[in-house]
């Protein structure tokens, strides 16, 4: 049977070959550096706009990975409240929700500060505010004290991907992946991420969510690496169009003995193309401000200010009357009059696809109106 990375004496001393990964920490050092500087040289009200566009996906996607899909609207909500960013969103959030922000939040704009057992419990905590994960039953704010294995497959025919450390030496591994992380060593921010990422999985700590305090442990040392607590791209939703890859990537290093180049080079090459993504969010809220301020002095209502708002964050589905409607509360006379008034400054249009309903849709050319 092929051990396991953790079953060779010193396997945390980790090893990888420089040369197949400095060109690409090259690229993604350059790349961050280039956005660091555009978001710099823009208006405060476009920077916290990306922040929140930013987070947001971070910690929807990050769920999704798990199979989790979180309301949108409630997770940009909690965000904008915690961040004191501007945002007319939902009071009701749900509690499992606050708690994933929560964490993310406090990995994120707290990134200097040591990272202990006690932070990382809190984080635990905060993922699982029943003390159930589905209809298990789970030990919340400590680590694991049962054997583990990652399984798929139907009962009886279970297919086993991974094979979880001892209980028994959870804690002393903990003990020197908190040392290393919160030493200055000499290795690259960017590269630390990855290699924290790994090792954590590996550990495999937590009875559950340990993907998702992985990903934000990365997050937390890549907002070290740059020094800022503003996060305008998003690993977690890289890895989620990745997501077989994720896996399978790490399914074949955790075999290794300590050599991990093939996880770093997938990690960092994840990483550089979710840092050419975050030029279009960049775009798609610089939209967004330009769109505010030609429309600076144009007469609307509350409904309409809103229904925009949503339509620029990217509404999803369809816009109908009746959709309008339900979301301001209003009548479906009155949600045909706001939307004809709008047709009529050049705002919306009908969309051209036709169909049994009718659709609306921004103009995208709203400029030249």
């Amino acid at each position: 049977m092929t051990k396991y990375i953790y079953q060779y004496s010193n396997w945390f001393d980790f090893r990888w070959n420089d040369q197949q990964i400095n060109e690409i920490l090259g690229k993604v050092r350059h790349l961050q550096g280039k956005i660091f500087g555009q978001m710099q040289s823009i208006g405060f009200s476009v920077k916290e706009q990306t922040l929140l566009s930013t987070l947001t996906l971070d910690v929807l996607k990050s769920s999704e990975i798990e199979g989790e899909y979180l309301n949108y609207e409630q997770v940009r909500s909690s965000i904008a409240r915690r961040l004191g960013i501007e945002y007319t969103g939902l009071v009701n959030i749900d509690r499992n929700i606050e708690g994933v922000v929560e964490m993310l939040l406090d990995a994120t704009q707290r990134f200097n500060e040591p990272l202990n057992h006690e932070r990382l419990f809190g984080w635990h905590s905060a993922l699982f505010p029943t003390g159930w994960s589905g209809i298990h039953r789970i030990n919340i704010g400590s680590y694991r004290k049962e054997e583990m294995q990652i399984v798929s497959g139907p009962m009886g025919k279970e297919k086993i991907h991974y094979q979880t450390p001892s209980p028994n030496i959870v804690k002393q591994e903990m003990d020197r992946f908190l040392d290393w992380f919160n030493k200055n060593t000499k290795i690259d921010g960017v590269l630390k991420a990855a290699i924290a990422h790994f090792w954590f999985i590996i550990i495999h700590p937590f009875d559950d969510g340990n993907g998702r305090i992985a990903r934000a442990i990365s997050d937390m040392l890549l907002a070290r690496s740059e020094n800022s607590s503003q996060r305008y791209y998003s690993l977690s939703n890289q890895i989620m169009q990745e997501k077989q890859t994720y896996y399978d990537v790490l399914q074949k290093v955790q075999h290794s003995n300590r050599d991990i180049t093939e996880w770093l080079d997938w990690f960092l090459n994840c990483l550089y193309r979710s840092l050419i993504i975050t030029d279009e969010i960049y775009k798609k809220v610089l939209y967004k401000v330009e769109f505010w301020d030609y429309h600076n002095e144009t007469e609307l209502n509350s409904r309409q200010r809103l229904m925009l708002n949503k339509l620029l964050d990217g509404f999803e589905g369809k816009l109908k009357t009746s959709k309008w409607a339900k979301i301001t509360k209003c009548s479906a006379d009155t949600a045909l009059r706001d939307i004809k008034d709008l047709i009529e400054k050049g705002i919306l249009h009908k969309e051209s696809s036709g169909g049994r309903s009718t659709n609306y849709e921004i103009v995208e050319k709203w400029r030249n109106h």
